[in-house]
Parts: C-alpha cells; sequence; structure tokens
C-alpha cells in the first residue's frame, strides 16, 4: 500500500470524473436557502426547489418574508418530505437576517473567524462544516470543508480516525489533512467537490465500489478488506 498524496488524490478523482462546475450558489445568504429549501434529496431536486424560490419568491429576506405562506409551501413542497416545516424554517433564515443582519449576510464574512463561524451557525442546518464551506465557497476562508461523503472517503483513505462522534472524526481528518493543503480556495472547492462525487458515486457507506475506485493503492478502507 502505498502513503495516500491529498494533491495526487485529487488530481485521480479530477482525472476520474473530470474538472467540477463551479458552484451554482456562492453567497452566504443564498447557501443556507439552498440547504433549508429542500430535505433528504438529491442535487437534482433540490435545485428545483432552489430555482423555483429564486424565480417565484426571490433570493432576499424581504421578499421570503413578504411571500404568502401558499407560494411558500408549493416551492417546499417540490424539494421533498415535511415542507411545512421548510417554509417555517425559511421565515426563520429570512427573520434572523433582518433582525441580526440588517437584510445583508455579507458582512459576516468580514468578521473575525470565531464571530463569522458563530454568526452562521446561528441559522437552522448550519453547523461548522456548513459554515466552512459557506465561508470556501464565498473565497473567504481557504480551509478543507467537508460534507458526510467527502469526510467518508478521506477516513477511509487514512486521513483521520472513524468514530461515532461525527465532529470528532471531521476534525481529525482535517488535521490529518491539514499539512497538504494549500491555503487556495478555488483548489480546496474544487477538492470537496470532487471527494463529496466520489463518496457518492463509488466510496459509498454501504457495499462502496472498491472494484470500480482508481484510489486503492493509497485506501487504508480496501488493504483492510
Amino acid at each position: 500500500m502505498s502513503s495516500p498524496n491529498f494533491h495526487n488524490i485529487i488530481a485521480t478523482l479530477e482525472e476520474e470524473y473530470g474538472p467540477p462546475r463551479p458552484p451554482k450558489v456562492t453567497d452566504p445568504f443564498g447557501m443556507i436557502l439552498w440547504e433549508n429549501v429542500a430535505y433528504l434529496v438529491d442535487d437534482e431536486r433540490r435545485d428545483v426547489a432552489f430555482a423555483a424560490l429564486k424565480k417565484r419568491i426571490g433570493l432576499t429576506a424581504e421578499k421570503i418574508l413578504a411571500a404568502r405562506d401558499k407560494d411558500l409551501l408549493e416551492v417546499a413542497a417540490l424539494g421533498g418530505m415535511l415542507p411545512p416545516m421548510r417554509v417555517e424554517k425559511l421565515r426563520r433564515i429570512a427573520q434572523i437576517t433582518t433582525t441580526r443582519f440588517k437584510g445583508d449576510l455579507r458582512p459576516v464574512l468580514k468578521l473575525p473567524l470565531k464571530q463569522a463561524m458563530r454568526a452562521l451557525k446561528i441559522y437552522p442546518g448550519i453547523a461548522d462544516a456548513g459554515a466552512e464551506k459557506i465561508l470556501l465557497f464565498s473565497g473567504t476562508l481557504p480551509v478543507l470543508a467537508l460534507e458526510s461523503n467527502g469526510l467518508r472517503v478521506l477516513v477511509r483513505l487514512g486521513y483521520g480516525e472513524e468514530s461515532k462522534n461525527y465532529s470528532a472524526m471531521y476534525r481529525s481528518a482535517q488535521r490529518a489533512a491539514e499539512p497538504e493543503i494549500p491555503p487556495d480556495c478555488a483548489w480546496l472547492t474544487k477538492a470537496h467537490q470532487l471527494l463529496r462525487q466520489h463518496g457518492r458515486e463509488l466510496c459509498k457507506t454501504n457495499r462502496p465500489l472498491c472494484h470500480q475506485c482508481p484510489l486503492t493503492r493509497c485506501c487504508r478502507f480496501y488493504q483492510g478488506r
């Protein structure tokens, strides 16, 4: 088994899947809406719900607060189960943005890191990983932000240790990869997208398709099998 190299891993995944498209949403308020407009659905259906929110309601706190419940409910219904719960979340997101940030979340990006993270985590559905993703995709902070699929890939490759405590596992993977991480938001955004795609398509939670994986030479999980 060869030792994993983060740059080589990302280069291999880019060769496998092709260069990822730039994220469709990179402003902080939009990303929070994108996370909350749908629930337990694939990206395609989430995109449909988000596009409907943009077209029918508008992507500002003011327009969401002024929207009729009926219209918000129809948009939320496009994004999976429990649409009334998500209407409530959308209203709450808009209310927080209006009362605490004067309707504009962008100045939060200029705050010191701890303050910015704390402000973003006020919102529903946004924990440490989500806040870091917002800071990364907005070009504010070059951090290895991971979601569950990407985290699973890194841990299986040997970065960090698997744990029932998601936060502990997340931080252990970040610490393990940190010496190999360039301070480049664009590159780290690409790494986030490729690791996520690999986790969704091949390195699945159950029955991973290891026989198709281009990373088996440096994968601790595969060698252990």
